[in-house]
Protein backbone atom coordinates (compact mmCIF):
# COMPACT_ATOMS: atom_id res chain seq x y z
CA UNK A 1 0.00 0.00 0.00
CA UNK A 2 1.29 3.59 -0.95
CA UNK A 3 1.13 5.81 1.88
CA UNK A 4 2.02 9.76 2.23
CA UNK A 5 2.99 10.68 5.75
CA UNK A 6 3.15 14.42 7.10
CA UNK A 7 5.56 15.31 9.44
CA UNK A 8 4.79 18.10 10.67
CA UNK A 9 7.49 19.34 13.61
CA UNK A 10 7.34 22.46 12.44
CA UNK A 11 4.06 22.78 11.63
CA UNK A 12 2.51 23.32 8.22
CA UNK A 13 1.25 26.13 5.84
CA UNK A 14 0.15 25.88 1.75
CA UNK A 15 3.87 27.04 0.27
CA UNK A 16 5.25 24.31 2.40
CA UNK A 17 2.65 21.30 1.64
CA UNK A 18 3.62 22.47 -2.49
CA UNK A 19 7.43 22.23 -2.19
CA UNK A 20 7.52 19.17 0.05
CA UNK A 21 5.13 17.53 -3.22
CA UNK A 22 7.29 18.69 -5.58
CA UNK A 23 10.32 17.58 -3.57
CA UNK A 24 8.59 14.74 -3.63
CA UNK A 25 8.16 13.86 -6.99
CA UNK A 26 6.04 15.98 -8.69
CA UNK A 27 7.21 17.45 -12.08
CA UNK A 28 6.94 21.19 -11.60
CA UNK A 29 6.11 21.72 -15.27
CA UNK A 30 3.20 19.24 -14.94
CA UNK A 31 1.92 21.47 -12.47
CA UNK A 32 2.55 24.89 -13.40
CA UNK A 33 0.85 23.80 -16.41
CA UNK A 34 -2.19 22.38 -14.59
CA UNK A 35 -2.33 26.11 -12.42
CA UNK A 36 -2.74 27.72 -15.85
CA UNK A 37 -6.14 26.25 -16.51
CA UNK A 38 -7.60 28.24 -13.66
CA UNK A 39 -9.16 31.55 -14.87
CA UNK A 40 -7.07 33.57 -12.40
CA UNK A 41 -3.75 32.42 -14.53
CA UNK A 42 -3.00 35.40 -15.64
CA UNK A 43 -2.39 37.03 -12.06
CA UNK A 44 0.62 34.63 -11.27
CA UNK A 45 3.64 33.06 -12.14
CA UNK A 46 5.40 29.92 -10.32
CA UNK A 47 8.89 29.86 -9.01
CA UNK A 48 10.56 26.53 -7.85
CA UNK A 49 13.68 26.24 -6.71
CA UNK A 50 15.96 24.48 -4.16
CA UNK A 51 17.19 25.80 -0.90
CA UNK A 52 18.02 24.55 2.56
CA UNK A 53 17.16 25.19 6.10
CA UNK A 54 19.69 24.52 8.79
CA UNK A 55 21.74 22.38 6.08
CA UNK A 56 18.38 20.41 5.24
CA UNK A 57 17.96 20.62 1.29
CA UNK A 58 14.34 21.37 0.29
CA UNK A 59 12.33 22.79 -2.35
CA UNK A 60 10.93 26.37 -2.10
CA UNK A 61 8.01 27.37 -4.09
CA UNK A 62 6.79 31.06 -3.97
CA UNK A 63 3.96 32.68 -5.75
CA UNK A 64 4.88 35.66 -7.63
CA UNK A 65 1.49 37.84 -7.89
CA UNK A 66 1.39 40.86 -10.70
CA UNK A 67 0.35 43.76 -9.27
CA UNK A 68 0.72 47.33 -9.30
CA UNK A 69 3.44 46.92 -11.80
CA UNK A 70 5.80 44.68 -9.24
CA UNK A 71 5.79 41.06 -8.38
CA UNK A 72 4.94 40.15 -4.82
CA UNK A 73 6.36 36.93 -3.73
CA UNK A 74 4.37 34.63 -1.65
CA UNK A 75 4.83 34.81 2.31
CA UNK A 76 1.94 32.76 3.92
CA UNK A 77 4.37 30.81 6.75
CA UNK A 78 5.06 34.28 8.12
CA UNK A 79 2.33 35.92 8.59
CA UNK A 80 3.62 37.32 12.16
CA UNK A 81 6.10 39.50 10.62
CA UNK A 82 5.38 42.88 8.84
CA UNK A 83 6.78 43.44 5.47
CA UNK A 84 6.61 45.78 2.65
CA UNK A 85 3.80 43.67 1.35
CA UNK A 86 1.56 43.75 4.51
CA UNK A 87 -1.27 45.49 2.27
CA UNK A 88 -1.42 43.11 -0.79
CA UNK A 89 -4.18 40.90 0.61
CA UNK A 90 -6.09 44.30 1.27
CA UNK A 91 -7.41 44.96 -2.18
CA UNK A 92 -10.87 44.51 -2.97
CA UNK A 93 -10.07 41.55 -5.28
CA UNK A 94 -8.63 39.64 -2.48
CA UNK A 95 -11.40 39.59 -0.22
CA UNK A 96 -13.27 36.58 -2.16
CA UNK A 97 -16.20 35.09 -0.98
CA UNK A 98 -16.80 31.16 -1.18
CA UNK A 99 -19.45 31.58 -4.13
CA UNK A 100 -16.19 33.40 -5.84
CA UNK A 101 -13.53 30.92 -4.86
CA UNK A 102 -16.42 27.81 -6.29
CA UNK A 103 -16.66 29.95 -9.16
CA UNK A 104 -12.54 30.45 -10.07
CA UNK A 105 -12.47 26.37 -9.68
CA UNK A 106 -15.55 25.93 -11.26
CA UNK A 107 -14.33 27.32 -14.24
CA UNK A 108 -11.43 25.69 -14.44
CA UNK A 109 -10.51 23.04 -16.97
CA UNK A 110 -8.86 21.05 -14.25
CA UNK A 111 -10.10 17.34 -13.74
CA UNK A 112 -13.38 16.55 -11.40
CA UNK A 113 -11.56 15.23 -8.49
CA UNK A 114 -8.93 18.43 -8.49
CA UNK A 115 -11.52 20.84 -8.68
CA UNK A 116 -13.73 18.40 -5.57
CA UNK A 117 -10.81 18.27 -3.39
CA UNK A 118 -9.81 21.58 -3.75
CA UNK A 119 -13.39 22.97 -2.75
CA UNK A 120 -12.96 20.51 0.34
CA UNK A 121 -10.10 22.18 1.45
CA UNK A 122 -11.73 25.41 1.11
CA UNK A 123 -14.59 24.60 2.80
CA UNK A 124 -12.61 23.70 5.87
CA UNK A 125 -11.60 27.06 6.29
CA UNK A 126 -15.04 28.51 5.37
CA UNK A 127 -16.54 26.83 8.31
CA UNK A 128 -14.57 28.01 10.42
CA UNK A 129 -14.37 31.13 9.80
CA UNK A 130 -18.15 31.08 10.01
CA UNK A 131 -17.50 29.93 13.02
CA UNK A 132 -15.27 31.97 14.44
CA UNK A 133 -17.05 35.36 13.15
CA UNK A 134 -20.57 33.73 13.96
CA UNK A 135 -21.41 34.05 9.83
CA UNK A 136 -23.81 32.04 7.61
CA UNK A 137 -21.09 30.40 5.28
CA UNK A 138 -22.30 32.57 1.92
CA UNK A 139 -21.44 35.72 4.23
CA UNK A 140 -17.69 34.73 5.01
CA UNK A 141 -15.07 36.78 3.16
CA UNK A 142 -11.73 35.09 2.83
CA UNK A 143 -8.30 37.28 3.39
CA UNK A 144 -5.26 35.74 3.49
CA UNK A 145 -6.51 32.06 2.41
CA UNK A 146 -8.85 34.10 -0.07
CA UNK A 147 -5.77 35.83 -1.77
CA UNK A 148 -4.06 34.53 -5.17
CA UNK A 149 -1.22 32.30 -3.65
CA UNK A 150 -3.56 30.81 -1.35
CA UNK A 151 -5.39 29.60 -3.97
CA UNK A 152 -2.65 28.41 -5.70
CA UNK A 153 -1.31 27.00 -2.63
CA UNK A 154 -4.68 24.93 -2.14
CA UNK A 155 -5.04 24.25 -5.90
CA UNK A 156 -1.70 23.07 -6.71
CA UNK A 157 -1.66 20.68 -3.47
CA UNK A 158 -5.01 19.18 -5.14
CA UNK A 159 -3.15 18.57 -8.13
CA UNK A 160 -0.18 16.74 -6.32
CA UNK A 161 -1.69 14.64 -4.10
CA UNK A 162 -3.90 13.18 -7.43
CA UNK A 163 -0.61 12.68 -8.98
CA UNK A 164 0.95 10.76 -6.43
CA UNK A 165 -2.00 8.63 -6.25
CA UNK A 166 -0.95 6.68 -3.21
CA UNK A 167 -3.85 4.65 -1.21
CA UNK A 168 -3.67 6.54 2.62
CA UNK A 169 -2.72 9.98 3.67
CA UNK A 170 -1.61 10.31 7.43
CA UNK A 171 0.30 12.59 9.81
CA UNK A 172 2.06 13.18 12.95
CA UNK A 173 1.25 15.75 15.64
CA UNK A 174 1.22 19.20 14.47
CA UNK A 175 3.39 21.70 15.90
CA UNK A 176 1.29 25.34 15.84
CA UNK A 177 3.90 27.41 17.34
CA UNK A 178 2.99 30.18 19.60
CA UNK A 179 2.98 34.17 20.76
CA UNK A 180 0.91 36.39 18.09
CA UNK A 181 0.21 36.57 14.52
CA UNK A 182 -0.75 39.71 12.33
CA UNK A 183 -3.25 39.57 9.96
CA UNK A 184 -6.31 41.26 8.35
CA UNK A 185 -8.22 41.68 11.93
CA UNK A 186 -5.49 42.96 13.60
CA UNK A 187 -2.86 41.10 15.95
CA UNK A 188 -4.24 37.66 17.28
CA UNK A 189 -2.70 34.53 19.01
CA UNK A 190 -1.18 31.70 17.39
CA UNK A 191 -2.76 29.45 16.89
CA UNK A 192 -5.72 31.73 14.97
CA UNK A 193 -8.84 31.42 15.63
CA UNK A 194 -9.54 29.59 12.04
CA UNK A 195 -6.20 27.32 12.34
CA UNK A 196 -7.80 26.22 15.94
CA UNK A 197 -11.16 25.43 14.84
CA UNK A 198 -10.24 24.07 11.98
CA UNK A 199 -7.56 21.46 13.93
CA UNK A 200 -10.54 20.28 16.89
CA UNK A 201 -10.07 16.76 17.48
CA UNK A 202 -6.50 16.87 15.87
CA UNK A 203 -3.40 16.27 18.04
CA UNK A 204 -1.42 19.63 17.90
CA UNK A 205 1.69 20.51 19.86
CA UNK A 206 2.59 24.18 21.07
CA UNK A 207 5.08 26.40 21.82
CA UNK A 208 8.08 24.57 20.10
CA UNK A 209 8.90 28.26 18.82
CA UNK A 210 7.65 31.80 19.53
CA UNK A 211 6.01 32.18 15.79
CA UNK A 212 3.23 30.47 13.74
CA UNK A 213 4.14 27.32 12.47
CA UNK A 214 0.62 26.38 11.24
CA UNK A 215 -1.81 28.87 9.21
CA UNK A 216 -4.98 28.31 7.93
CA UNK A 217 -4.36 27.45 4.87
CA UNK A 218 -2.08 24.19 5.83
CA UNK A 219 -4.32 23.40 8.75
CA UNK A 220 -7.33 23.11 5.97
CA UNK A 221 -5.15 20.77 3.94
CA UNK A 222 -4.61 18.22 6.79
CA UNK A 223 -8.25 18.06 7.81
CA UNK A 224 -9.09 17.53 4.11
CA UNK A 225 -6.53 14.68 2.82
CA UNK A 226 -5.23 13.17 6.52
CA UNK A 227 -7.16 9.75 7.02
CA UNK A 228 -5.17 9.10 10.82
CA UNK A 229 -2.76 10.92 12.75
CA UNK A 230 -0.34 8.65 14.25
CA UNK A 231 3.23 9.95 15.84
CA UNK A 232 4.16 5.98 15.90
CA UNK A 233 3.63 4.82 12.66
CA UNK A 234 5.55 2.01 10.74
CA UNK A 235 6.43 1.52 7.15
CA UNK A 236 9.20 1.89 4.68
CA UNK A 237 10.31 4.68 3.62
CA UNK A 238 10.72 4.93 -0.62
CA UNK A 239 11.20 8.54 -0.83
CA UNK A 240 11.04 12.00 1.47
CA UNK A 241 9.98 14.98 0.29
CA UNK A 242 11.09 19.15 2.33
CA UNK A 243 8.83 21.63 1.68
CA UNK A 244 10.58 25.19 2.63
CA UNK A 245 9.16 27.96 4.73
CA UNK A 246 10.76 31.47 4.66
CA UNK A 247 11.11 32.47 8.02
CA UNK A 248 14.27 31.07 10.27
CA UNK A 249 13.45 29.40 13.42
CA UNK A 250 15.68 27.36 16.25
CA UNK A 251 14.21 23.99 14.55
CA UNK A 252 14.42 23.66 10.34
CA UNK A 253 11.27 25.59 9.26
CA UNK A 254 10.45 22.73 6.98
CA UNK A 255 7.65 20.30 6.24
CA UNK A 256 8.97 16.75 5.86
CA UNK A 257 6.42 14.30 3.67
CA UNK A 258 7.34 10.56 3.29
CA UNK A 259 6.22 8.37 0.47
CA UNK A 260 6.27 5.40 2.10
CA UNK A 261 5.26 1.55 1.71
CA UNK A 262 2.93 -0.38 4.10
CA UNK A 263 1.43 -3.76 3.88
CA UNK A 264 -1.15 -4.29 0.83
CA UNK A 265 -4.02 -4.68 3.65
CA UNK A 266 -4.33 -2.77 6.99
CA UNK A 267 -3.50 -5.30 9.21
CA UNK A 268 -3.72 -3.73 12.93
CA UNK A 269 -3.39 -5.91 15.91
CA UNK A 270 -6.32 -4.43 18.52
CA UNK A 271 -8.12 -5.72 21.68
CA UNK A 272 -11.30 -7.02 21.96
CA UNK A 273 -13.12 -6.13 25.54
CA UNK A 274 -16.44 -8.01 26.58
CA UNK A 275 -18.07 -7.98 29.64
CA UNK A 276 -21.76 -9.18 30.33
CA UNK A 277 -24.37 -7.12 31.82
CA UNK A 278 -28.00 -8.19 33.18
CA UNK A 279 -28.93 -5.60 35.59
CA UNK A 280 -28.47 -2.36 34.03
CA UNK A 281 -31.05 0.24 32.83
CA UNK A 282 -30.71 -0.06 28.77
CA UNK A 283 -31.45 3.42 28.87
CA UNK A 284 -27.52 3.88 29.67
CA UNK A 285 -26.23 2.41 26.84
CA UNK A 286 -26.31 4.90 24.01
CA UNK A 287 -24.69 7.43 27.02
CA UNK A 288 -21.58 4.68 27.30
CA UNK A 289 -21.26 4.23 23.75
CA UNK A 290 -20.74 7.90 22.92
CA UNK A 291 -18.13 7.98 26.49
CA UNK A 292 -15.78 4.79 24.87
CA UNK A 293 -16.00 6.62 21.68
CA UNK A 294 -14.17 9.61 22.68
CA UNK A 295 -11.33 7.85 24.47
CA UNK A 296 -11.08 6.12 21.05
CA UNK A 297 -13.07 3.23 21.40
CA UNK A 298 -13.14 1.95 17.47
CA UNK A 299 -16.04 0.04 17.13
CA UNK A 300 -18.90 -0.48 19.88
CA UNK A 301 -21.73 -3.00 19.69
CA UNK A 302 -24.11 -5.22 21.59
CA UNK A 303 -25.34 -8.85 21.45
CA UNK A 304 -28.53 -10.49 23.17
CA UNK A 305 -27.77 -13.29 24.78
CA UNK A 306 -28.83 -15.58 27.94
CA UNK A 307 -27.30 -15.85 31.24
CA UNK A 308 -27.38 -18.32 33.06
CA UNK A 309 -30.65 -19.37 35.01
CA UNK A 310 -32.52 -18.05 31.79
CA UNK A 311 -31.59 -14.25 32.66
CA UNK A 312 -31.96 -11.96 29.52
CA UNK A 313 -28.61 -9.83 29.42
CA UNK A 314 -26.25 -7.76 26.72
CA UNK A 315 -22.75 -8.43 26.05
CA UNK A 316 -21.03 -5.41 25.33
CA UNK A 317 -17.89 -5.26 23.24
CA UNK A 318 -15.08 -3.30 22.46
CA UNK A 319 -12.47 -2.98 19.92
CA UNK A 320 -9.93 -0.54 21.21
CA UNK A 321 -5.88 0.10 20.60
CA UNK A 322 -3.61 -1.30 23.61
CA UNK A 323 -2.92 2.00 23.86
CA UNK A 324 -6.28 3.43 24.96
CA UNK A 325 -7.51 0.02 27.11
CA UNK A 326 -7.18 1.31 30.33
CA UNK A 327 -9.16 4.25 29.27
CA UNK A 328 -11.54 2.04 28.39
CA UNK A 329 -11.87 -0.02 31.54
CA UNK A 330 -12.06 2.84 33.40
CA UNK A 331 -15.12 3.91 31.72
CA UNK A 332 -16.66 0.26 31.66
CA UNK A 333 -16.15 0.04 35.60
CA UNK A 334 -17.32 3.50 36.54
CA UNK A 335 -20.03 3.89 34.22
CA UNK A 336 -21.69 0.64 34.33
CA UNK A 337 -22.66 -2.38 36.66
CA UNK A 338 -20.50 -4.43 35.28
CA UNK A 339 -18.31 -6.32 37.88
CA UNK A 340 -15.53 -8.24 35.56
CA UNK A 341 -14.28 -8.39 31.87
CA UNK A 342 -12.28 -10.02 29.53
CA UNK A 343 -10.12 -8.75 27.33
CA UNK A 344 -8.61 -10.84 24.01
CA UNK A 345 -5.94 -9.70 21.38
CA UNK A 346 -7.28 -9.46 17.64
CA UNK A 347 -5.90 -9.33 13.79
CA UNK A 348 -7.93 -6.93 11.54
CA UNK A 349 -7.91 -7.02 8.00
CA UNK A 350 -9.08 -3.48 6.51
CA UNK A 351 -9.94 -2.63 2.93
CA UNK A 352 -8.05 0.05 1.75
CA UNK A 353 -10.29 2.87 1.60
CA UNK A 354 -10.24 5.91 -1.27
CA UNK A 355 -13.45 8.85 -1.06
CA UNK A 356 -14.10 10.00 -4.55
CA UNK A 357 -16.78 12.60 -5.96
CA UNK A 358 -18.76 11.28 -8.36
CA UNK A 359 -21.41 13.60 -10.69
CA UNK A 360 -25.07 12.32 -10.34
CA UNK A 361 -28.18 14.48 -11.82
CA UNK A 362 -28.19 16.09 -8.19
CA UNK A 363 -24.94 16.84 -8.24
CA UNK A 364 -21.21 15.85 -6.53
CA UNK A 365 -21.59 12.68 -4.28
CA UNK A 366 -18.99 11.04 -2.14
CA UNK A 367 -18.74 7.50 -3.19
CA UNK A 368 -16.56 5.13 -0.56
CA UNK A 369 -14.67 2.66 -2.58
CA UNK A 370 -12.83 -0.50 -1.21
CA UNK A 371 -10.08 -1.87 -2.39
CA UNK A 372 -7.92 -5.32 -1.75
CA UNK A 373 -5.08 -6.45 -3.51
CA UNK A 374 -5.22 -3.48 -5.89
CA UNK A 375 -8.66 -4.49 -7.29
CA UNK A 376 -11.69 -2.55 -6.59
CA UNK A 377 -14.38 -4.85 -4.70
CA UNK A 378 -16.72 -2.28 -3.20
CA UNK A 379 -18.45 0.79 -3.44
CA UNK A 380 -20.98 2.72 -1.76
CA UNK A 381 -22.15 6.57 -1.76
CA UNK A 382 -22.49 8.53 1.67
CA UNK A 383 -25.28 7.71 3.78
CA UNK A 384 -25.23 11.56 5.05
CA UNK A 385 -24.93 13.03 1.54
CA UNK A 386 -27.46 10.86 0.62
CA UNK A 387 -29.99 11.67 3.15
CA UNK A 388 -29.37 15.36 2.61
CA UNK A 389 -30.36 15.12 -1.35
CA UNK A 390 -33.18 12.78 0.16
CA UNK A 391 -34.89 15.28 1.90
CA UNK A 392 -33.74 18.47 -0.28
CA UNK A 393 -35.86 17.04 -3.49
CA UNK A 394 -38.27 15.03 -1.53
CA UNK A 395 -37.07 11.68 -2.71
CA UNK A 396 -37.74 8.37 -0.90
CA UNK A 397 -34.10 7.29 0.07
CA UNK A 398 -34.58 4.03 -1.44
CA UNK A 399 -35.36 5.10 -4.54
CA UNK A 400 -32.46 7.83 -4.90
CA UNK A 401 -30.15 5.06 -3.98
CA UNK A 402 -31.72 2.49 -6.30
CA UNK A 403 -31.29 5.56 -8.96
CA UNK A 404 -27.40 6.34 -7.67
CA UNK A 405 -26.21 2.28 -7.65
CA UNK A 406 -27.04 2.37 -11.39
CA UNK A 407 -23.64 4.20 -11.87
CA UNK A 408 -21.70 2.17 -9.76
CA UNK A 409 -22.40 -0.93 -11.63
CA UNK A 410 -19.85 -1.27 -14.00
CA UNK A 411 -17.25 -0.83 -11.81
CA UNK A 412 -17.13 -3.88 -9.10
Amino acid sequence: MKLLYFNCFAGISGDMTLGALVDLGVDPEFLIRELKKLPIANEFDLKIYKAQKMGITGTKVDVIIHENEHAVKHHDHMHNEPSQFEHVHNCSHEHRNLSMIQSIINESTLSIDVKALSMKIFMEVARAEAKVHNKPLDEVHFHEVGAVDSIVDIVGTAICIHALDVNKIMSSTVELGGGFVKCAHGLIPVPAPATAEILKDVPVHLGRVNSETTTPTGAAILKAIVEAYDDKMAFSIVKIGCGLGTKDFTIPNLLRVFLAETQDQEDDRQIIVETNIDDMNPEFYNYIENLLFEVGARDVYKTNIIMKKGRPAVMLSILVEQSKLNAVKTIIFRETTSLGLRTYPIEKTELIRKFEKVMTPYGYITVKKGFFNDCLVSSKFEYEECALIAKKFNIPIKKLYSELNVLLEQEV
